[in-house]
C-alpha cells in the first residue's frame, strides 16, 4: 500500500487545526525535537499543548512502558483494581501529595482534562445543591458542553450549537486594568441580595489562562476569590491542567500560595508522555458519589498509569527538577522581555509558560508562521490570538532553548521590520 499525505485532505475532517499552521508529515520525536518524515528537525515549541512537559519519548518511561506491554500488562481495567494503578497511587500519594500535606481523593475520569472539568462542576452540584457556577473572562476549561458552558472563547462556544447555561462570568484579575479589583467587584456582587448572581455551587479558575493570553492571577486575588467561595458556601475548583505538573516551577501551579482547593483538575502532562489520562482529586468530605454515578471507559488507562508513575518518581522524588524548570524559566523570561522591550510589546505569563502579547493577531500569525518556517514549532493564544506563546518541554536542553529563541527573536524582528511596530496599546 502506497501512503501520501493526501490521504489526510480526501478524508480527515476540516476540524483539524495544528496541521494547517504546520503543513508537515511528522514521523518521529525525541525530547524537544520533531522529524519530519523528510528528516528535518523542528525544535517544539508546543509540547502538545503542555502534554509534554518531560519531552518526547522519555527513555525511562519508554521503557517502562515497552516492558509492561511486553509482560501481557493489562491494557484497559475499566476502574478494576490493576497492578499498574496501585503503583501510580502509590507514587503519587509518596511525591505528591504526602510532602505537601495535601489530603485528596484521586477520581478518575475519562481521558481528557474536559472530562476532569465536567466531573468536577456536577459533583460541586451535587455536594451544594446548587447549578450556578462561576467561571472568569478568558477562561479555557474544555470543548464538551458543561466545560464550554465554562470557557469564554466566543470561535468555541459557537460550535456548541446549543444554549451553554449555568455559568456566570466574572472578570479575571487585570480584566479592566490594574486600578479595578475585580475580587472586590465579585465579592459585592455576591454580597448583594440584588446583585443578581444566585448562590454558586463553585467558583472554577486558572491559575494561569493558558489558552486566554497567559493571564497570570496573583497570590493574592486568588486568595481573595477562594476566601468569596468559602464565604458563599462554594466549592473553590482550581483547573491545572494546562498550568500544572511542572508548567510554572511548581508541581502544581498554585504552590506557595495558601491555597486548598475542593478539587483541581489535572491532565495534559499527568501522564508524562502523551498518554490519554486526567483525574480530579477531591477533599474526602466532598467525595459523596453514588458507585457509577460519574463513569467512562477509557478512565482506566494502564498504559498511563505506568508512564505517569515512571515521571513522578523520575522528575518529583525532590526538587531537583523543579529547581532547574525555575532556572529555565527565568532565563526564557529574561530574553522574551528582551524581544517584547525592543518592540514596545509586553511578556505574559509564569515560570515556562509565557509568551510575547503583540496585540495584533495577524502579526502574531505571520511571526509563528515564520518561525515555522526556520524550523520552530510555536503558536498563538489569547482571546484574538494575539500573544506568541512558548510551551516548550521543561526537558529541553538550554542550548535548545536558546536556538528556538534565537529564531523567535528573529523573527519578530524580520515581521517587524517589514511591517512596522505593533500597536503600542499592546503594551499597556
Amino acid at each position: 500500500m502506497t501512503l501520501s499525505p493526501a490521504i489526510f485532505e480526501r478524508r480527515e475532517s476540516r476540524v483539524r487545526s495544528y496541521s494547517r499552521s504546520f503543513p508537515r508529515l511528522f514521523a518521529s520525536a525525541k525530547n524537544a525535537t520533531l522529524y519530519g518524515a523528510d528528516g528535518r528537525a523542528y525544535i517544539d515549541f508546543l509540547a502538545g499543548c503542555s502534554s509534554l512537559n518531560y519531552g518526547h519519548n522519555d527513555p525511562d518511561m519508554q521503557q517502562a512502558l515497552l516492558d509492561y506491554v511486553a509482560s501481557d500488562g493489562i491494557a484497559h481495567g475499566l476502574d478494576l483494581f490493576t497492578e499498574a494503578k496501585q503503583a501510580f497511587l502509590a507514587a503519587y500519594e509518596e511525591t505528591i501529595l504526602k510532602p505537601r500535606g495535601m489530603d485528596y481523593k484521586l477520581m478518575f475520569t475519562g481521558p481528557t482534562g474536559a472530562n476532569a472539568v465536567e466531573a468536577a462542576l456536577k459533583l460541586a452540584r451535587k455536594v451544594t445543591g446548587r447549578t450556578n457556577v462561576i467561571a472568569f473572562t478568558n477562561g479555557f476549561h474544555g470543548m464538551t458542553l458543561g466545560a464550554l458552558a465554562a470557557t469564554g472563547n466566543a470561535s468555541k462556544r459557537d460550535g456548541a450549537g446549543a444554549p451553554l447555561p449555568g455559568i456566570h462570568r466574572a472578570p479575571f484579575e487585570g480584566y479592566f486594568g490594574p486600578d479595578i479589583d475585580t475580587a472586590d467587584l465579585l465579592a459585592r456582587m455576591l454580597d448583594d441580595p440584588s446583585g443578581g448572581v444566585d448562590a454558586p455551587a463553585a467558583i472554577l479558575v486558572e491559575p494561569v489562562q493558558g489558552e486566554g493570553g497567559l493571564n497570570a492571577a496573583s497570590p493574592e486575588w486568588l486568595q481573595r476569590i477562594e476566601a468569596i467561595a468559602r464565604k458563599h458556601g462554594a466549592l473553590f475548583i482550581v483547573d491545572d491542567i494546562q498550568a500544572g505538573c511542572g508548567r510554572t516551577g511548581r508541581f502544581f501551579s498554585f504552590e506557595g500560595f495558601g491555597l486548598s482547593p475542593d478539587i483541581i483538575t489535572q491532565a495534559k502532562s499527568l501522564s508524562g508522555m502523551g498518554l490519554p489520562l486526567a483525574l480530579a482529586l477531591i477533599k474526602p468530605e466532598h467525595d459523596i458519589w453514588k458507585p457509577a454515578e460519574h463513569n467512562g471507559t477509557f478512565r482506566g488507562n494502564n498504559h498511563a498509569f505506568v508512564t505517569a508513575r515512571v515521571a513522578l518518581e523520575k522528575f518529583w522524588s525532590d526538587d531537583a527538577f523543579a529547581e532547574t524548570v525555575r532556572t529555565k524559566g527565568a532565563h526564557l523570561e529574561t530574553r522574551l522581555r528582551a524581544i517584547a522591550a525592543r518592540h514596545g510589546l509586553a511578556v505574559r505569563g509564569r515560570g515556562m509558560m509565557l509568551g510575547i502579547d503583540t496585540g495584533d493577531p495577524q502579526g502574531a500569525a505571520r511571526i509563528c508562521a515564520r518561525c515555522f518556517d526556520e524550523g520552530l514549532i510555536i503558536e498563538t493564544s489569547g482571546s484574538r490570538d494575539e500573544v506568541v506563546k512558548i510551551l516548550c518541554p521543561l526537558t529541553i536542553a538550554p542550548a535548545d532553548l536558546d536556538r528556538g529563541l534565537d529564531i523567535v527573536a528573529d523573527a519578530f524582528e524580520a515581521v517587524l521590520a517589514g511591517e512596522g511596530a505593533f500597536p503600542r496599546a499592546a503594551a499597556e
